[in-house]
């Protein structure tokens, strides 16, 4: 409702909206944080609707450590990021549309982590995939954004129908819609029959949204969209959709050979692969993009790893991720809006125009490259400690993870030290400090990752109420900045000199890279591209073979696939079951023979009055043949429809072209088979339907249960309103979608008939 209101807001409040928008995330966040010392001493929170009781399916949310950890964040960055955004786009004219979208997708999103149904969970992150759509083609009048939004779409969507088959598996194999119920049945769920191809369906929708290798590329391109969209959605919210997914289902897929392999491999080689291809990049938020595919890689493998350890590794890794990443993006917008450039070659010195920026920049970036005393030094200690006690391809893991970390750190030496120190360097813009609405996101997360860093203690309840939620209850994690001199301290020192290193011969190092920009522009982005044009090549194709412009083609493809598939299934799985003891009457005949003496005049008369008179009597002779039945509406419609039918034809009788012959004999011998064996399968059908009832009549059930079920004793109604619903409710979405068609067209047309009249006049009416 907020969302639909933000045009209106924004109408009153002008550049205040944003700021007043804010207050719904900020209050969501407060009664989250009201309801932290609940889920921290084990409760959980379930509200439920019924929404579909006759199919089971209800409206369900669950708080419990792991949605309330991932609702925070929503909430919490959400209000920040719309605090920003004022400030960001004050005067853009699409302001109010930017309003109404990314608080669509937040709500979205906070649907998502709370669903605790398996429909009502598909149907958010199919939600934020729209809105994620719309928010990363905001600019939409730039090819660019349009392609890379249409890039995140198709992969994300097409996700998405992996997921929703994985889903109807994981429900019949669980025999149940509920998360909940779901997550107890994990033994059952691993030795049923559908469990590999259940899974493999799953990860691809959970790989697909969390830009997981090899699907990674779709995640940089969409820096296309303005900053506040990538703090928020690329940092916090939407990319994490599929790992908050892959975390809820651990309990109930995780502990097999295929999981634990799966996610350990593919979050290792996304590790490298976001680190490695960040330092080829200048700009920042590319950087910034290449390393949250890093961080998304690293929380799979944890998960993947899956000991409690890797867990609660995963919960600090994740807190830390979402907090210095979002600075670090709104940082990111702050320089571009400050000096209209987002190369970070191009910057230098601006610690001296912007101090309070440069700290808190600064601050992120310790906390990004994992050095103390921040929470990101927690969260990559505790990686190489899971890495480390790995129980399969332990060294392989570590030889993808060590990399990585190195590559973070001198992206993060990048990305904060390089726009900030150094020589200063002219800019398109004279930087100064932003207003304080874009510095209160920076300010408030890189306390929060500082506080956290220096007392990550204050994390054990809500980590051990979400290590109990995902699989490793009782686990009594305690979390501390110093654990002594260890390996995974030894690993943290060296990837320090490693990534100094790499930072120091950065610019040399970048352009000795460019030597493989052949081979990576042969990647999986290639494969996409491939992919998208062999689609439009079929369907470049099919269009000539099947959508040709002429009628008849259409028809008969569309009678062929009609006798492919219920011929099929008539002959071959069902059998002929046909009793031919019918008797008919000779006024019952004289109207049978009425009806195919008009169809076969109406396809050999040559004169075109004629025709139109045989095409009445036949269709005279199906209301006659209603009459006969017992079905006098039908009879009347039937005759309405036939008598405006035959007067249509006669008033423009004179505005057709003359008959000509347009199709060979051969296509006519075709078209004469088809319609022949089209008539004959209908026609067993038919009989095979009056020989005998192989299933209940619906209809005798909806009589039963009319009065019962929909408390209604006009069964057309019921039927109507209540059986049918989901039927009508289409049957008025298309009349109402053609009125709206119509509707545009007039208007279309109106505008250039106005156009018209200008022109003829000399210019526009005064009148």
């Amino acid at each position: 409702m907020l969302a639909g209101m933000a045009p209106l807001l924004h109408r009153w409040f002008g550049a205040r909206t944003p700021l007043l928008m804010a207050a719904l995330p900020a209050g969501i966040a407060a009664w989250l944080l009201a309801q932290w010392p609940t889920i921290v001493a084990g409760d959980t929170l379930r509200l439920e609707w019924a929404w579909a009781p006759g199919l089971d399916i209800s409206l369900t949310f669950l708080i419990d450590g792991l949605s309330l950890l991932f609702a925070l964040l929503i909430s919490v960055i959400g209000a920040l990021v719309l605090a920003y955004s004022g400030e960001y786009l004050r005067g853009h004219r699409d302001l109010p549309r930017f309003l109404v979208v990314i608080t669509a997708f937040m709500m979205s999103m906070l649907g998502l982590v709370l669903a605790d149904n398996l429909v009502a969970l598909f149907v958010f992150w199919e939600l934020t995939s729209v809105t994620s759509y719309l928010l990363i083609g905001f600019n939409h009048t730039d090819a660019t954004a349009r392609k890379a939004a249409q890039q995140g779409l198709l992969v994300t969507v097409g996700g998405g129908l992996a997921l929703l088959a994985g889903f109807v598996m994981l429900a019949v194999a669980g025999d149940s819609w509920s998360l909940a119920a779901l997550v107890e049945r994990g033994e059952l769920l691993r030795q049923h029959d559908l469990y590999t191809p259940l899974l493999i369906c799953i990860l691809v929708g959970a790989f697909t949204k969390s830009a997981q290798f090899p699907f990674h590329f779709w995640l940089p391109n969409a820096m296309a969209a303005p900053t506040p969209v990538s703090a928020y959605l690329h940092s916090a919210t939407m990319v994490k959709a599929g790992i908050y997914l892959l975390a809820r289902l651990h309990p109930a897929l995780g502990g097999s050979e295929t999981w634990t392999l799966t996610l350990s491999l593919v979050g290792a080689l996304t590790m490298a692969t976001g680190a490695f291809l960040a330092i080829h990049h200048t700009s920042i938020k590319k950087l910034l993009a290449y390393s949250t595919v890093m961080a998304l890689g690293t929380l799979t493998l944890l998960l993947g790893i899956g000991t409690p350890g890797a867990l609660s590794a995963f919960v600090v890794f994740l807190l830390a991720h979402s907090l210095y990443k979002g600075t670090l993006f709104l940082i990111a917008g702050i320089l571009d809006h400050e000096t209209d450039t987002k190369d970070v070659t191009a910057m230098g010195g601006l610690r001296r125009a912007m101090p309070l920026t440069a700290t808190l920049a600064v601050v992120a970036g310790l906390s990004l490259a994992g050095l103390p005393p921040l929470l990101g030094f927690v969260g990559k200690e505790l990686m190489f400690a899971s890495v480390l006690g790995a129980t399969a391809w332990r060294w392989l893991l570590l030889a993808l993870a060590f990399p990585a970390a190195f590559l973070t750190l001198a992206v993060a030496a990048i990305v904060t030290l390089r726009p900030f120190y150094g020589a200063s360097r002219e800019t398109p813009r004279t930087p100064h400090e932003p207003p304080f609405s874009m510095l209160a996101g920076p300010l408030l997360l890189t306390s929060l990752s500082l506080w956290l860093g220096l007392a990550p203690g204050g994390l054990d309840g809500l980590t051990n109420a979400i290590l109990a939620g995902i699989g490793a209850p009782g686990a009594g994690v305690h979390l501390a900045l110093w654990h002594g001199v260890n390996l995974p301290l030894v690993l943290s020192v060296a990837s320090l000199v490693l990534g100094a290193l790499v930072y120091r011969h950065w610019d040399r190092l970048r352009v000795a890279l460019r030597r493989l920009d052949p081979l990576m522009a042969r990647g999986p982005e290639a494969g996409y591209t491939a992919l998208m044009a062999g689609l439009v090549s079929l369907s470049a194709w099919q269009t000539r073979f099947l959508q040709n412009g002429y009628m008849r083609n259409y028809l008969v493809m569309t009678l062929l696939v009609l006798l492919g598939l219920v011929g099929h299934a008539f002959f071959f799985r069902h059998g002929l079951a046909i009793e031919l003891g019918l008797s008919v009457h000779f006024h019952e005949a004289v109207v049978a023979g009425l009806m195919v003496a008009g169809a076969v005049a109406a396809c050999v008369m040559r004169a075109r009055l004629a025709a139109v008179a045989a095409v009445g009597v036949m269709g005279f002779s199906i209301a006659l043949t209603f009459v006969l039945f017992s079905a006098p509406d039908l009879a009347i419609t039937q005759l309405l429809v036939e008598t405006l039918t035959v007067v249509l034809l006669a008033l423009v009788l004179f505005r057709l072209p003359r008959f000509a012959t347009l199709s060979t004999p051969l296509e006519r011998l075709r078209d004469l088979v088809v319609a022949t064996l089209t008539g004959g399968l209908i026609t067993l059908l038919m009989l095979s339907v009056l020989s005998g009832e192989r299933l209940p009549r619906i209809s005798d059930w909806m009589v039963a249960n009319s009065q019962p079920l929909a408390h209604g004793h006009n069964i057309v109604n019921v039927i109507l309103v209540d059986f049918r619903a989901l039927d009508t409710l289409g049957e008025i979405f298309v009349l109402a979608l053609a009125a709206v068609g119509v509707y545009a067209m007039l208007r279309f047309h109106a505008g250039e008939y106005e156009a018209r009249d200008d022109r003829r006049s000399g210019g526009p009416s005064d009148g």
